[in-house]
């Protein structure tokens, strides 16, 4: 069995991040990336935060593997030429320009569709359409405009954005979705259409148990499993609540064994319902199994910041390996926090292709993040990014450009 996306042409105009987790994500499945860069520069990750003078960052290596890089000066009309033949033969273009780019361009959602029909156009925008549709989104703007920060940190401090990149990657990701559902439509109608991802909307989408407790809080004022009960007054809008886990199962990062020299020497532990009573042994409380005051799961909410310091005073005797262990013993849910270099060095995520070792040409050896969905039957390959206009005499052929024609357009620096 062939990869999943196996003849199916992406045509990417992306850059940066959100873009090109898409594209990279369509190209792990299979689908032929082909990335348009501007001769001399290329994305603009590829200079940014190096580690290695004139090498491609990591930035960009980690964001553009498994695709092809032609360059192209889409303003000159040669250079749209090459692009109207590009559009002809590929099924998706990609984009995450500033609003209203391709149309400057020349190349009008109407235009493509005269071009080629069945094109489906997926665009990455900051803001949908309303007030804010032109303005211009990065990642922490996209955290801070879909809810995120205001519910992330802890309430006698700001508003925090999080490490994880749910404003751009995020985005990436339900484009990817959008592109694939408006491929699987296009086999039953013939057409294409366009797909579009805001970054507010996919963090908001992330965010939707904030919502969910914006309208309980609506309705009965206090949000008893939120790290604030019941000591402080609810406000109008649902607050920030530190480590707590957000649902109905408390949770909270507690200190293990090292923290004094180690900052990633927590875990994160559950009090599920179920075994409350395993807890209660493992840290020597068992009292508290019929103690009215912590036997139920709705007794022990004015309780929890009690029960999690007790529970810590466990955690500190032990490495978070050493609870994970002892844990699991008893289905207590819980996690360790992994540093990046815990992870960067894990052998499991290895084993699988969530990390992934790759070889550059210029570069060496680096790590790398795999794909994070398998399919049973279509194994992803992890290859290198693409040099700057590593593929374009070759694209250009497969288009039918012969070798006289791509040296005219590399003597008028359309190439």
């Amino acid at each position: 069995m062939g990869k999943a996306l196996d003849g199916v042409k992406i045509l990417d105009f992306t850059h940066v991040q959100s873009g090109p987790t898409c594209t990279q994500l369509l190209a792990w499945f299979g689908a032929d990336v082909i990335k348009v860069e501007k001769a001399g520069e290329g994305d603009a990750t590829r200079g940014q935060l190096r580690d290695i003078p004139d090498v491609d960052s990591l930035y960009f290596t980690m964001l553009n593997h498994n695709k092809r890089s032609i360059t192209l000066d889409t303003k000159n009309p040669k250079g749209k030429e090459v692009l109207i033949e590009l559009i002809k033969q590929c099924d998706v273009l990609v984009e995450n320009f500033a609003p209203g780019a391709l149309d400057r361009m020349g190349f009008s959602w109407e235009r493509i569709q005269q071009i080629n029909p069945r094109m489906i156009m997926a665009s990455v925008k900051g803001f949908g359409p309303g007030p804010y549709e032109d303005c211009k989104v990065y990642e922490n703007v996209a955290q801070c405009a879909g809810g995120a920060a205001s519910t992330t940190g802890f309430d006698d401090g700001p508003p925090l954005v999080t490490g994880a990149q749910i404003g751009d990657s995020g985005t990436g990701l339900h484009l990817a979705l959008g592109i694939v559902t408006a491929l699987f439509q296009r086999e039953k109608t013939g057409k294409g259409q366009k797909v579009l991802a805001a970054m507010q909307d996919a963090v908001l989408n992330l965010c939707r148990v904030k919502l969910r407790d914006q309208q309980r809080l609506d309705r009965t004022k206090v949000l008893q499993e939120y790290p604030q009960f019941p000591e402080t007054e609810f406000g109008e809008a649902v607050p920030r609540a530190g480590n707590a886990s957000g649902g109905g199962q408390p949770g909270w990062i507690l200190k293990c064994k090292g923290w004094q020299h180690d900052p990633n020497a927590y875990i994160y532990f559950i009090t599920q319902a179920p075994v409350w009573a395993s807890i209660c042994k493992v840290i020597g409380e068992e009292s508290w199994i019929t103690d009215p005051s912590y036997a139920t799961p709705k007794a022990r909410l004015p309780h929890l910041k009690t029960i999690f310091s007790r529970i810590e005073e466990w955690t500190k005797t032990k490495t978070k390996f050493e609870a994970m262990e002892i844990l699991n013993k008893y289905d207590i849910p819980c996690g360790p926090i992994l540093s990046m270099k815990e992870i960067a060095e894990e052998p499991a995520l290895r084993a699988t292709g969530t990390v992934v070792e790759v070889d550059h040409p210029k570069r060496g050896k680096y790590l790398s993040v795999g794909n994070p969905i398998k399919l049973s039957d279509s194994e992803t390959e992890v290859t290198r990014s693409p040099l700057l206009g590593e593929h374009t005499e070759e694209v250009l052929a497969q288009l039918g450009y012969s070798k006289d024609q791509v040296e005219e357009l590399r003597a008028a620096k359309v190439i």
